[in-house]
């Protein structure tokens, strides 16, 4: 029996291990894309508040749509993995080829369509004078939707082989890049017009094809990849790899857009409320959003060891590595929450010395201690679900827990009932509880076998 345990013990501290090489990487470069927007806020801020509205508004439209292809392109990452555990090699090659395709068939709509959205900023009374700032932004990195698109079809590829590394060393590229052309559009550099808020989108636009050619010419000259034929010949697209990835991928897209969407909606909430009320909201969701990508990133390594192991045609295997996957990204939540929950004074300091900010901030960085772990479970359990290319379900979840349990009952409790902005996190803290449940009931049930 002990030496049992000690087998269970080592096999747990060997997936642990695997788990954290694969996704270190993703939560670095997930942490230095955050750090991408925080540069952008910055630099336009030092230039006027008409730019910072600009690209706040801008960047508000544009990610929307971006979340949604990427979520589709992110159907990637368990293809291959499957493909790579069942020794499926030949498959390989042609799935990543179909994904370039896709990428182009995805953004030619958005590229078009973000041009033409000045309508929806009229309809939401954005003031005015913003208006022509935030389309023009939204008209310069309208270019950059194919490389941006292109780079996270190779980005999920490459994650999907377990390779994880070259998307933090050019996620890093990206932040030198974005700083240095944002400093040449928007301050007028190098014989350039000053740009401000439409130089940040262009530099946007430059950056995501710096990025997707570095991740190219990776992908092309990487030994191990010779053998998948990736771009020995051109193809035309085929419905049926198609199908699968969209099969998989749009329920993907889906759910994040609804999830960014919730927050995106009880940011607006907050304005309605007060000023006070937003500052301290945006102070307490900045800091969970950058504690997120920890088990954001885990739940990649999540989705591609469960593929691996479905791909081999072991169940078993493949809910040993779900559930240490799940565990070890909820550990670190717990450790998370009780630093929230012990030191909030402590982290408002860091953003703002306004004592009324910093009140409203410190009662929902308690409640942001109180969703972590929810967090934590619901975006692991979902990264194992995606190994099993289960997304559907899934995506049905997310649409109940957020829109029809999080976002009506924030609204309830926090501006019918006036609770104010905890009510508001109350719905955000029911919708991912929701989730986080349903999502590891799921997986439970369809690894029981």
């Amino acid at each position: 029996m002990l030496s049992y345990f000690r087998s269970q013990k080592q096999q747990i501290r060997e997936e642990a291990g695997m788990t954290l090489k694969i996704g270190l990487p993703v939560i670095i470069a997930q942490l230095l894309q955050m750090s991408m927007n925080f540069v952008d806020t910055v630099m336009a801020g030092n230039l006027s508040a008409e730019d910072l509205a600009a690209v706040a508004v801008g960047g508000a439209i544009f990610i929307p749509f971006m979340m949604l292809i990427a979520g589709i392109l992110m159907a990637i990452t368990p293809i291959v993995a499957q493909l790579v555990g069942g020794r499926n090699l030949k498959e390989i090659g042609v799935n990543v080829r179909q994904s370039l395709w896709l990428c182009l068939i995805l953004a030619l709509p958005v590229f078009f369509l973000i041009r033409n959205l000045e309508f929806v900023m009229h309809f939401l009374d954005v003031t005015p004078s913003i208006i022509p700032i935030a389309q023009g932004y939204l008209d310069a990195i309208s270019w950059g939707v194919f490389g941006i698109s292109g780079y996270m079809a190779l980005r999920f590829f490459n994650e999907g082989m377990s390779v994880t590394r070259p998307a933090m060393y050019f996620a890093l590229l990206g932040v030198f890049i974005n700083i240095i052309f944002n400093y040449i559009f928007m301050y007028g550099k190098l014989g350039f017009p000053e740009m401000g808020a439409i130089g940040c989108g262009y530099a946007s636009a430059v950056n995501g094809y710096v990025m997707f050619m570095g991740m190219l010419l990776f992908t092309m000259k990487h030994k191990p990849y010779h053998r998948f034929d990736i771009f020995s010949s051109l193809r035309l697209p085929e419905w049926k790899y198609l199908k699968e990835i969209l099969q998989v991928g749009i329920p993907i897209g889906l759910s994040s857009t609804m999830e960014v969407t919730m927050f995106a909606l009880v940011s607006l909430l907050m304005g309605s409320l007060s000023a006070v009320a937003v500052a301290g909201h945006q102070v307490a969701i900045n800091f969970s959003a950058m504690t997120f990508m920890v088990p954001f990133g885990l739940s990649t390594a999540i989705t591609t060891r469960v593929g691996n192991a479905i791909g081999k045609g072991n169940m078993p295997e493949a809910r040993h590595r779900g559930y240490v996957g799940i565990g070890l990204a909820t550990s670190f939540m717990c450790v998370t929450a009780v630093i929230i929950y012990l030191f909030p004074d402590i982290i408002t300091s860091i953003y703002t010395q306004d004592k009324a900010v910093q009140d409203v901030a410190i009662s929902l960085l308690y409640m942001a201690a109180i969703f972590q772990i929810s967090d934590g479970l619901q975006v692991s359990g979902y990264g194992a679900l995606r190994g099993l290319k289960d997304t559907t379900i899934p995506m049905i979840v997310n649409f109940i827990a957020y829109w029809m349990v999080g976002l009506p009952l924030g609204y309830y409790l926090g501006i019918i009932r006036d609770v104010g902005p905890q009510g508001l996190w109350m719905g955000l803290i029911a919708g991912l509880t929701i989730a986080a449940i349903l999502h590891n009931i799921r997986f439970y049930i369809l690894t029981k076998q």
